[in-house]
């Protein structure tokens, strides 16, 4: 794709803004615009440098800017792409509908199905731990004391996106399909409230941090992409903290959307 055809500009070297600072604005307006779309291949190098007349690490710093953003992508001897990021609206306020487990879906599926996009479920893990610190006291365990942990990674259309881990207490989840790595029709919580624990309620924690280098690995994530870290905890009817879960998003795959009363 030419230059002519993303609407560039030129450079002011006048400018204290630094030059290399300047086009990677330029290139990023031309993203955000519209003018080049998710998996376009940007203009190269050689383009660039003979479109603005400055050196290659010019260039180069200007596309590593990006790259660090995590809007584009660079493909050995390909070239550099901007990044095709599969956006899911998470909306909180219907994620957790009891309608959608009674059509069989967790909330994955749901958010998934809604963006047409296809999920899939892997390195799924059960096992008794002892859970972190913060977990245990959301789940008011005893010092030491164990909890069934169901670890996960969720991805679309092949592109990993969260990372989730479980806590749930033994005496709940024991012996049990929530034990199972395919827990059934409406996941966990459907399996929940056959077991008597009719949710009532979510309290949901979340802050943006970098990523772990394990993270980084596991989401396959493009340098500088931040990820959510959500902790959410389900309680039934009677009050009890039925199940905690860890969260491990990236951020350039979910918008986090909230529905709050006005009283």
């Amino acid at each position: 794709m030419g230059t002519e055809m993303v609407g560039l500009g030129s450079v002011d070297p006048t400018s204290d803004r630094a030059v290399f600072r300047q086009i990677a604005d330029q290139l990023r307006d031309a993203i955000e615009r519209g003018r080049l779309s998710e998996g376009d291949k940007l203009p190269s190098e050689a383009r660039l440098m003979e479109h603005y007349g400055v050196a290659r690490m010019t260039v180069r710093n200007a596309l590593q800017a990006l790259q660090t953003e995590g809007l584009i992508v660079s493909e050995h001897g390909r070239g550099v792409y901007v990044r095709t990021r599969p956006v899911v609206r998470r909306l909180a306020s219907d994620r957790f509908a009891r309608r959608h487990r009674k059509e069989g879906k967790a909330a994955f599926l749901a958010e998934s199905s809604q963006v047409g996009a296809k999920a899939d479920v892997d390195m799924i893990s059960v096992q008794e731990v002892t859970p972190p610190p913060e977990i245990a006291e959301r789940l008011r365990l005893r010092s030491g004391e164990v909890a069934t942990a169901r670890s996960r990674r969720y991805s679309l259309n092949g592109k990993p996106v969260e990372t989730a881990i479980s806590y749930l207490p033994v005496d709940i989840a024991r012996g049990t399909p929530i034990e199972e790595p395919n827990p059934g029709p409406g996941g966990i919580y459907g399996r929940l409230e056959d077991l008597g624990h009719t949710l009532e309620r979510f309290t949901e924690d979340v802050h943006s941090r970098m990523p772990t280098q394990e993270e980084t690995r596991l989401l396959r994530l493009a340098p500088g992409v931040p990820v959510f870290r959500l902790i959410r905890t389900a309680y039934d009817l009677n009050g009890r903290a039925v199940e905690v879960c860890d969260t491990i998003m990236a951020t350039d795959a979910y918008v986090l959307s909230y529905e709050l009363p006005a009283h």
